[in-house]
């Protein structure tokens, strides 16, 4: 029996044909929720960053590249354990991670266009502007998804086996086409479809720990001969070739391994030094908008880039949302007070530094922060190389304790 992957447009049936075509093949349903668990369990990564990468929203401070890269290795892995399970039908946005070369998968596309979904939402009780938004948003998660994984546009039918048009179609005439379609001989677990699932489960191994290793790569395989096409430019490139060969043969099953630039190999036009001791997750807490925009203007001079909360009660949300590495906080805000931020920030995410940086603190609260575990206290106006350097020092702490903990 065929694995059937369909992406849905928003408010073009895809839940009411999934489950139509779990009843009519009586096949399993496999949720993103389930591959996201899984994915945890075998990969020790939180569920919540895996959804995050594939719906959203983006962190408020940017994931760094490197995590980036090792979290589509993860969900890609994870997937190729799936799709050795014959027959199974998937609705959502990791399907795109499955190779054209599984030829038992069958990939759908449900979509209309955008004014049909606006009337389809509008008729669940849902304003017109409110419709809209959902539309507008459910595209823009789907085309980051894909241009992320493929490089290619949402719509484009070279993504997709079966495209459907939902807005000449029922729900029955399509559950009844898509399972006409799922039982061509084609679609057979055959021989040479094991075959193919094997090399991308080896593929994905092999992406995986490349991408713990720090390289952001795509990987081929068959029958255990592993080709790795290197997307980031790099004046080592021996040396790179080198370190990615020697990972590659460390995984189970690889016979073989060349690797060389890929298509997306393109030498920059400028080269950037990179500061290691900077950290990437920068948050900066102040009521005084003018003066923390142009502290935010002044550290992306240094190469930082900080997200700015303008009161404790919104700098507690963030932290709840993502965890960052370094958080400059004054001291006198209304409502919560940097004090009382501080205390909260350190009871449930001890490893993040906070940076006190005050115009109005006084010897007792300088104690007192320190009691409560600041990194430092800091008194405005502060000099930038001052600050900049005790940031520095902060992250390399953060940094340390990770290393300690084996992340």
């Amino acid at each position: 029996m065929a694995v059937i992957v369909v992406d849905a447009a928003a408010f073009c049936h895809g839940p009411e044909v999934v489950d139509g075509l779990v009843d009519r093949l009586g096949v399993a349903r496999l949720t993103d929720a389930e591959i996201f668990a899984r994915a945890a369990e075998r990969f020790s990564v939180a569920p919540k960053k895996l959804e995050r990468l594939m719906y959203g929203p983006p962190s408020f401070f940017g994931t760094p590249r490197r995590e980036k890269t090792r979290l589509l290795a993860v969900l890609r892995a994870a997937m190729a354990e799936e799709v050795a399970v014959d027959g199974w039908v998937y609705l959502g946005l990791a399907g795109h991670l499955l190779p054209p070369t599984l030829t038992h998968t069958l990939k759908v596309c449900l979509a209309a266009p955008r004014e049909w979904r606006i009337q389809r939402a509008m008729t669940t009780g849902m304003p017109r502007r409110d419709a809209e938004r959902a539309v507008t948003r459910d595209d823009e998660v789907r085309a980051e998804w894909t241009h992320l994984v493929s490089g290619r546009g949402p719509w484009d039918k070279d993504l997709f086996d079966v495209f459907l048009a939902m807005q000449d179609a029922s729900v029955e005439e399509a559950v009844t086409s898509l399972a006409e379609y799922a039982a061509r001989p084609v679609l057979r677990l055959t021989d040479t479809a094991a075959e193919a699932i094997r090399d991308f489960r080896l593929a994905t191994q092999v992406g995986l720990a490349l991408a713990e290793a720090g390289h952001d790569v795509d990987v081929l395989c068959r029958r255990g001969a592993v080709e790795v096409l290197i997307k980031q430019h790099t004046l080592f490139l021996e040396r790179v070739q080198r370190e990615i060969e020697d990972v590659s043969r460390g995984v189970d099953g690889v016979a073989s391994v060349t690797a060389r630039p890929g298509p997306q190999y393109r030498e920059p036009g400028v080269a950037f030094n990179v500061d290691l001791e900077v950290p990437s997750r920068i948050l900066l807490v102040d009521d005084e908008k003018e003066f923390v925009h142009t502290l935010s203007e002044r550290l992306q001079t240094r190469r930082m880039t900080p997200a700015i909360a303008y009161d404790g009660e919104q700098a507690l949300a963030m932290v709840a949302n993502e965890e960052p590495d370094v958080i400059v906080l004054d001291l006198k805000m209304p409502g919560i007070d940097g004090i009382e931020v501080l205390r909260r920030v350190k009871r449930t995410n001890p490893r993040t530094e906070v940076i006190i940086l005050t115009g109005h603190g006084s010897e007792a609260e300088e104690v007192l922060a320190a009691e409560l575990g600041a990194f430092a206290y800091l008194r405005k106006p502060v000099d930038l190389d001052v600050l900049t350097d005790t940031m520095k020092a902060a992250y390399r702490k953060v940094s340390r304790a990770r290393e300690t903990e084996g992340e």
